[in-house]
C-alpha cells in the first residue's frame, strides 16, 4: 500500500526573493529552463504570478499574463516531488478563477507536443486544440513543435 501525503499548502503572489528557489525547480523540471531574466521581465512586466507553498517550501508556481480580456499561460511547474498529486490541476484552477474575476474571455497556452500528460490535464480542465505552431520549442534534437490551446472562461 502506498503511503498518501497529505499537503496544506497556501497560494501567494510570486516575489523577486522566490526567484532563488524557483530557479532550483526549473531546470529539473525542463531542457530550457527559463531564466532569473525570464521571470524577473515577467515580474517587472506585471504579469500575474503565483507560488503555491508548503510550509516555507514553494512546491509550485504560475505565471500568466493578461491583455484586454485574454490570458496567456506562460509557465505553469509543480516541482517533481510533489507531481502526481493534482497539485497542477488545483493551481491551474486557481489561475482560471482569477483570471475569471478579471473579467478573461479566453485563456490560451503553448505546450509541447511531447508532453501528453500537460496535454491531458489542459484537455480536463476544458482547454482543446486550436493550432500548431511548428518547430516552436528548441529540443535535444532539433526542433519541437507547441500545441496552442484555448478554453473559454
Amino acid at each position: 500500500m502506498n503511503a498518501v501525503r497529505k499537503l496544506d499548502y497556501l497560494f501567494r503572489p510570486m516575489q523577486a526573493a522566490d526567484l532563488d528557489d524557483i530557479l532550483n525547480i526549473e531546470p529539473t523540471l525542463y531542457s530550457h529552463p527559463w531564466t532569473r531574466g525570464n521571470f524577473n521581465d515577467s515580474l517587472t512586466s506585471g504579469h500575474i504570478a503565483w507560488v503555491m507553498t508548503q510550509g516555507d517550501e514553494i512546491i509550485a508556481y504560475a505565471l500568466m499574463m493578461i491583455v484586454l480580456d485574454e490570458a496567456q499561460l506562460l509557465n505553469i511547474s509543480v516541482a517533481t516531488p510533489y507531481q502526481k498529486q493534482g497539485l497542477g490541476r488545483t493551481l491551474l484552477a486557481h489561475l482560471l478563477d482569477h483570471a475569471k474575476a478579471l473579467k478573461v474571455i479566453d485563456m490560451f497556452l503553448e505546450v509541447r507536443a511531447s508532453n501528453t500528460s500537460a496535454i491531458a490535464l489542459y484537455e480536463r480542465m476544458a482547454f482543446a486544440e486550436v493550432s500548431v505552431r511548428r518547430g516552436y520549442y528548441p529540443g535535444e534534437e532539433g526542433r519541437e513543435d507547441a500545441v496552442i490551446m484555448r478554453v473559454v472562461l
